[in-house]
């Protein structure tokens, strides 16, 4: 009988099912790369990276809770960055994982400069607490701010340290 030989429709279909999953493959990692570089399109390799958290003073917060409202926002950056913009996160690693400690003096102050954060691409969130302890549940504490260090400073230049 003059059909196709069983091996060559095996082969034939397991062709086609190679490129279809190779071509879904690629559409996906291109996808996933071209979202990493629309966050921060601006990153270069050489580019210094820093994380950092801006404090609301007028809360009157006491150390320890500054310290654990600061941890929520490094953590809230960090989960971020790993599912936004992996690249930029690793190489805030490798740079030392800069973290800079900074004052503002109300809550308008702090959604301002989250909006510019924003505006700039920069990974920018904001921490609310919880209001088990000193301050009022849903009272926004600290913004925390990463990205590369030359886009976060035109963003925080004019902060005091605190």
């Amino acid at each position: 009988m003059g059909g196709i030989p069983d091996d060559s429709l095996w082969y034939a279909t397991a062709l086609i099912a190679s490129l279809s999953i190779g071509f879904f493959a690629g559409a996906t990692y291109a996808r996933d790369f071209r979202r990493v570089l629309n966050v921060n399109p601006e990153l270069s390799p050489d580019d210094d990276c820093k994380m950092v958290l801006v404090v609301r003073t007028d809360l009157g917060m006491r150390t320890g809770k500054i310290a654990a409202q600061c941890s929520h926002a490094t953590l809230a950056c960090y989960q971020t960055l790993q599912v936004d913009n992996p690249v930029l996160l690793r190489q805030w690693e490798r740079a030392g994982q800069t973290k800079v400690a900074l004052r503002c003096s109300s809550e308008d102050e702090l959604l301002d400069l989250q909006a510019k954060a924003k505006s700039l691409r920069l990974c920018a969130r904001s921490i609310r607490d919880a209001g088990r302890t000193q301050i009022a549940a849903g009272s926004r504490t600290v913004l925390g701010i990463a990205g590369p260090t030359r886009l976060v400073n035109q963003v925080t230049s004019k902060l005091r340290l605190l």
